[in-house]
């Protein structure tokens, strides 16, 4: 005996399509997905167009750093003279620009002086290191290279001394933080620093 199957007029059955809160419920879903990828590639691009620079100020407080224990270790300053110019040193206070070494060999004392490129000309932005790099053609050294300019840069080289513990600083040891800071269009400020402690003994 056969069934015949009837539906009330008006009767949802199974098969009928999604409902309206259903297809809202998968477009908010599908614009969250396209939000965090958005957000994402946002994020490594403004990464890979710092890249260099972030590259530049790591090395230039490294050198900073290092340029310091070398003028101690050799001898070419005394101890005393690593502090700050307000606390009787060379080492000038606040951000400086990333200007050359001056007779003494290091920089951020009061003798820096402009840098020049290799044909002999002042460094664009007020004499700021700069750099050449590959043109177009990526190969160094040919007609379309292009000259960076580090007048973006800051460096800042504080020193203090290192308290004892009944609070008077010890006359043989001081605590050294170089910090290097540039700006560039599109990208939040950047800034990179190191820290040490240098002694009287070397």
């Amino acid at each position: 005996m056969r069934q015949i199957k009837t539906t009330k007029p008006g009767a949802r059955t199974r098969e009928s399509g999604s409902t309206m809160i259903e297809v809202m419920i998968a477009m908010v879903v599908m614009l969250v997905g396209m939000l965090a990828v958005m957000f994402t590639f946002a994020t490594a691009t403004a990464a890979t167009q710092s890249a260099e620079e972030d590259l530049i100020a790591r090395q230039k407080v490294l050198e900073a750093m290092e340029s310091i224990y070398t003028a101690r270790n050799s001898q070419q300053i005394s101890f005393s003279a690593v502090a700050n110019v307000s606390n009787g040193g060379i080492f000038l206070s606040g951000p400086q620009p990333l200007l050359c070494p001056g007779p003494d060999g290091l920089s951020g004392t009061g003798d820096d002086v402009a840098c020049t490129t290799s044909a002999g000309a002042t460094c664009p932005g007020n004499g700021a290191e700069c750099m050449v790099l590959p043109g177009p053609d990526g190969i160094l050294g040919t007609a379309d290279d292009v000259t960076m300019s580090l007048g973006n840069f800051t460096r800042t080289i504080a020193i203090s001394p290192v308290l004892l513990p009944n609070g008077n600083p010890n006359p043989n040891l001081s605590a050294i933080s170089i910090t290097v800071s540039y700006t560039k269009a599109g990208i939040p400020a950047r800034t990179f620093t190191a820290s040490g402690l240098i002694s009287s003994y070397h």
